[in-house]
């Protein structure tokens, strides 16, 4: 079955597909000249090694390939090429790599080097190991001073870096298999990279308590090399096959079960006009909650306030005034002002979401605290200057923010926060792999506070803020380009079964509400000019928000996936009956045999067939 690139990802560009490398029972994908999901005897090793260079706002560059050449055979593999990046006011840098591969063994060497000079955040290797299966597990980390330290993956999220200074690190990959990665050329420490949401633990180069952005010297060569040694002494002399097929995907009732969260649509001030024009499809969408977004800092003011308010006359459900709190004077003055406005506007929230404009930046380890009111008289004067109204704190940005920067919550009436999947890294894969991190988040959340109610989002492909340097990246071409604030996938059925994925992903978290969606511009479910819709002038999107907002409140029962990386799914019970929501998250079918969730009338002994990127909805009674 062949669909149009245009649908699927609201572009025709695509990535390309990666180069299958194998020596013996190793293998790993080449793609853009780094390794993506390198395995040993089928079960993955390590989800990445890459050679990455970053600007001073933390973006990614994407260096020219030249020079490429890949040679292998049964039992070794052999790949070299130059890497070009062109970097502001004229400046290069030239990074000459090889990678090299036998049975047991990977080594990948890079050595950079610039006539001009090359300023960056970030210049070497990272490495990720994945999460499912890691997470919690022990590991052993030798430091650079020798020392050798028996110790853990971390299983709720750590804020920061769980090892520092380290040469290499061990885990058990598999009974009697254990797999060493040494790490050359400078120091190396790890952060618990699921606090992005993305579904990887990743080992850097240049520990972050370093000044940066920093200058790489003119004519100064920078080597580095990064070396993954199997020790098997299982004996097994099973080869995984060379193109295994894949097979049927299986579905399996679960035993948690919860009730379905409300569902959110964010509206800024921008987009306030055009969601009145679209008024009837908001109501045909029906959200439980309007989330409102106000910041003073960005010249919004009371006729921001009279839009909204004008908005909330037409909305059935509830609505939530998210404050980025200036606090270049008193929160009291401000909160107090802000109230004000919103008297003057008519405009009468039923939930304050409230926090302090600097919190939104990162404040990364080895940084200093930007200079902000302590959280309780920011909560304090927002519970005087609104009266009667719900009070919900948290971070306007990423659950990595709130992690790092703990709220009191003894006065709030609800946490909140964000997530985005394209913070480091942007391709397609890496974009559905954040969805493995959800529960990994909720989890921790719940750890740290227990049962207060809990919202999720704006949580959206494109990134709508960037707390990790000045600006989101504009994106006028429609790449696949980190931290941008469009992306055309958002566009296409891809950001349907991510939506999809997202929230059945979160269900465990027993939310109050979840937002995945604004109603137009480029996080909204309105169509741009040129973009694939569906009848109406609707992005894809639109179904899946419309069928949570019809799924509130309802009871959920998860179903269990074989591989859930590919088919995610659960079942939902409302007035009208059961039905089971079924999501292929991959660009290729996927055949699915859910009969054992479904009525003995409806179990026919056929598959399901899904589409790539295909969601399904199927009545059990």
């Amino acid at each position: 079955m062949t669909v149009d690139a245009f649908q699927l990802y609201g572009t025709r560009l695509v990535d390309p597909p990666p180069v299958r490398l194998r020596a013996g029972k190793l293998e790993a994908d080449l793609a853009n000249g780094n390794l993506r999901t390198i395995r040993y005897n089928g079960t993955e090793v390590l989800r990445a090694i890459s050679y990455l260079v970053r600007d001073r706002d933390w973006g990614t560059y994407s260096p020219e390939i030249t020079d490429l050449r890949i040679e292998q055979n049964d039992d070794r593999f052999e790949v070299a090429y130059l890497a070009r990046c062109a970097g502001p006011d004229d400046t290069r840098l030239v990074i000459d790599v090889r990678i090299t591969g036998s049975a047991d063994r990977l080594d990948f060497e890079a050595e950079a080097i610039t006539e001009t000079g090359f300023e960056t955040n970030r210049c070497g290797f990272c490495i990720l190991h994945p999460i499912v299966g890691v997470a919690g597990s022990p590991a052993t980390v030798e430091h650079v001073d020798g020392r050798i330290v028996a110790t853990r993956f971390p299983d709720v999220i750590v804020p920061w870096q769980p090892f520092k200074d380290m040469r290499a690190i061990t885990h058990v990959v598999m009974p009697d298999v254990q797999a060493e990665c040494r790490m050359e050329g400078d120091t190396f420490e790890m952060e618990d990279q699921r606090n992005w949401s993305d579904a990887s633990y990743k080992t850097y180069v240049r520990p972050l308590a370093l000044p940066w952005p920093y200058q790489i010297a003119a004519n100064q060569p920078v080597r580095q090399k990064t070396s993954l040694v199997i020790r098997d002494i299982s004996g097994s002399t099973r080869h995984p096959p060379a193109a295994a097929s894949r097979g049927v995907i299986k579905l399996e009732l679960g035993a948690r079960a919860g009730t379905m969260p409300d569902i959110g649509v964010i509206i800024t001030p921008e987009e306030a006009d055009a969601t009145l024009s679209a008024r009837s499809v908001l109501t045909e969408i029906a959200p439980q909650e309007l989330l409102f977004h106000f910041d003073p800092g960005a010249g919004h003011d009371v006729e921001a306030l009279r839009r909204f308010a004008a908005i909330a006359t037409v909305h059935r459900g509830r609505s939530t005034l998210e404050i980025a709190l200036p606090c270049k004077s008193s929160p009291s003055s401000e909160a107090t002002e802000i109230a004000r406005q919103m008297q003057l506007a008519e405009f009468r929230p039923d939930a304050i979401m409230i926090s302090p404009s600097v919190d939104r930046q990162s404040t990364p380890p080895g940084s200093t605290w930007p200079e902000c009111p302590p959280l309780d008289e920011v909560y304090a004067a927002a519970r005087a200057a609104f009266p009667g109204i719900r009070i919900g704190g948290g971070m306007l940005s990423y659950f990595t923010e709130l992690n790092r920067k703990r709220v009191p919550d003894g006065q709030l009436d609800f946490v909140s926060h964000c997530t985005n999947p394209i913070v480091h890294a942007a391709d397609d894969l890496s974009v559905m792999q954040t969805l493995e991190a959800l529960p990994f988040i909720t989890r921790s959340v719940r750890a740290i506070y227990g049962g207060k109610p809990y919202r999720i989002g704006p949580s959206t492909i494109p990134m709508r803020q960037n707390p990790y340097g000045s600006r989101t990246m504009d994106n006028p071409s429609g790449a696949r380009i980190p931290m941008a604030n469009s992306d055309p996938r958002h566009n296409g059925r891809l950001g349907e079964a991510f939506a999809l994925g997202y929230a059945i992903r979160v269900l465990g978290a027993d939310l109050e509400c979840l937002t995945l969606s604004a109603l137009s511009g480029p996080f909204g479910l309105i169509a741009g000019p040129g973009e694939p819709t569906e009848p109406g002038g609707r992005r894809p999107l639109f179904d899946t928000v419309r069928t949570l907002c019809r799924l509130a409140g309802a009871t959920w029962r998860e179903c269990v996936s074989s591989s859930p990386s590919e088919v995610l799914s659960f079942v939902a019970r409302d007035t009208a009956g059961a039905t089971l929501h079924v999501v292929n998250l991959t660009g290729e079918e996927r055949r699915v045999d859910c009969s054992t969730c479904r009525s003995a009338r409806e179990n026919s002994g056929r598959d399901l067939l899904l589409a790539p990127f295909a969601t399904a909805a199927l009545p059990l009674e």
